[in-house]
């Protein structure tokens, strides 16, 4: 047996202490996100008024959050400890496991630092463009679906993962995200 295969039972026997989580928990990790990205779709739909472009554009971000969340699970899961388990809050270890070979676990804090900014654009540009385009041409609609994505992505979807995803997580001493908190927890 081999030093990954050794590590790898190691951690499975460790996992099996910890809680498991089922299909349907990593959904609801993930519906926060879900959200985010489709009400980021819904307002460049609105604020280019449902023209052509607006689709396109729509379309082009909802790409980008499948594509995000797909480079967590290629750059980042492969050096969590909890790849390829139950372990995982999201889900995300196990689909990777389909994608990518296990990696050094302890080099888990630098790829999750280094590769999250990937994604970081999610939160941003959808606000941005719904901002400049409420400001440009007042719109009700556009304004609802904008304090809807903000909730969203700055209330719900991180208090989702720190109150619930994170809480449980076996990575969080070692993760930035939780990590740095973990003291007030």
């Amino acid at each position: 047996m081999n030093e990954t295969e050794q590590e790898n039972q190691e951690t499975v026997a460790e996992c099996e202490s910890l809680r498991q989580y089922s299909r349907a928990e990593a959904l609801i990790n993930n519906l926060p996100y879900i959200a985010m990205t489709l009400l980021g779709a819904a307002i460049f739909v609105v604020a280019f008024n449902n023209s052509a472009w607006a689709w396109i554009a729509a379309a082009a971000y909802l790409l980008y959050g499948a594509a995000g969340a797909l480079w967590i699970m290629v750059f980042v899961c492969p050096y969590c400890h909890f790849w390829n388990t139950a372990a995982c809050p999201c889900g995300y270890g196990q689909i990777s496991a389909n994608l990518t070979e296990k990696s050094d676990g302890d080099r888990f804090n630098e790829k999750f630092r280094r590769h999250i900014p990937v994604i970081v654009p999610l939160w941003f540009i959808p606000a941005l463009v719904g901002v400049i385009a409420v400001v440009r041409s007042f719109c009700w609609p556009l304004l609802a679906l904008l304090a809807v994505f903000a909730i969203d992505a700055f209330i719900i979807l991180p208090l989702v993962s720190r109150k619930h995803g994170c809480v449980d997580c076996p990575q969080k001493h070692s993760c930035p995200w939780m990590g740095r908190n973990d003291a007030g927890q």
